[in-house]
């Protein structure tokens, strides 16, 4: 998951249907462990979602361990002191990760950044570089739907923003459908 300014921009990629699940789940509600990741500056693991020592994300969990994961890691992306964003490890299963296992999420999570910064080097200024756009998620129908809501109730991006979340949390839907009936003129926000 990429982000700036605390705000998830989206996925650059996902190995399965859960993973995917997992990152719009943190894409909707703004809560779990890749957000925490990045914003923390340091990894985050949760061993146990089913049963955690302590509750932290109060939506994004019970809607996790539905969608099949039990244990969910985020590490964060960063080269010196460039974040990009975090990346996200879930496991079907409860239980933490080995020192090894830690090791290889901070190794991993290096690599990816670095391969990130690399794949936007080639990239002309002010754009985003054809290999990360490509295969990713970055969910352009929110950005337009923010805008739309920001015109619209003549609040700020990020008002806007809060708002499409806050009404796609409270009808149970994910973010992106939210934006793509504002987009489609199948909802306004009052």
């Amino acid at each position: 998951m990429l982000m700036s300014d605390d705000v998830a921009r989206g996925s650059v990629c996902s190995s399965n249907d859960v993973s995917a699940l997992i990152e719009e789940l943190q894409f909707t509600l703004g809560e779990g462990p890749c957000v925490d990741a990045y914003r923390q500056d340091r990894p985050v693991a949760e061993p146990d979602l089913a049963d955690p020592e302590m509750r932290r994300w109060v939506a994004f969990t019970s809607a996790a361990v539905a969608a099949g994961a039990r244990a969910v890691f985020g590490f964060p992306l960063q080269v010196g002191s460039v974040r990009l964003g975090a990346l996200n490890f879930y496991r079907d299963r409860p239980g933490p990760l080995s020192d090894d296992q830690h090791a290889d999420g901070l190794v991993l999570a290096g690599v990816v950044a670095r391969a990130v910064l690399d794949m936007q080097a080639q990239a002309p200024p002010g754009e985003l570089a054809a290999d990360l756009e490509s295969g990713s998620d970055f969910r352009f129908v929110l950005h337009q739907a923010a805008g739309m809501v920001s015109a619209q109730l003549e609040v700020s991006i990020a008002e806007a923003l809060v708002r499409l979340r806050a009404y796609a949390f409270a009808h149970g839907r994910l973010l992106n459908d939210v934006a793509a009936a504002v987009v489609a003129r199948q909802l306004r926000l009052d």
